[in-house]
């Protein structure tokens, strides 16, 4: 059966489950300005700049309601790494990647991320 055929009929082996094409690398303007920064700043915090971020949350609870005052220093230490890794070029692309790839599984599968995750 040619592709023409599969298409006709409603099966799409470039589209197996009906989301996209799986090895389509175009990104629509909502994964580049949200999704995609989402990926940064999770990893960014989670990864790079986890002393920064402890020392913050220490200090704000420390500080309860006078937290604004009091850690204004933990707090500019703190967007200081976040922004050296969003405007980190390769850290942007390495993101992308990762996106991509999620986004590929997703839809030759059929099966969101944190489902495949549970099951593992």
């Amino acid at each position: 059966m040619s592709i023409a055929q599969q298409e006709q009929a409603g099966t799409n082996p470039r589209n197996p489950h009906g989301l996209g094409d799986p090895n389509d690398t175009t990104l629509r303007k909502v994964e580049r300005e949200v999704l995609i920064p989402k990926i940064m700043r999770d990893r960014a915090r989670d990864e790079f700049c986890t002393k920064e971020v402890a020392d913050f949350e220490e200090c704000c609870k420390a500080s309860s309601i006078f937290m604004v005052a009091t850690c204004r220093k933990q707090n500019s230490a703190l967007r200081d790494c976040l922004t050296r890794w969003y405007q980190n070029e390769a850290f942007k692309e390495e993101c992308k990647a990762i996106y991509l790839q999620e986004r590929a599984d997703y839809r030759s599968t059929g099966i969101p991320k944190k489902h495949r995750v549970e099951k593992m």
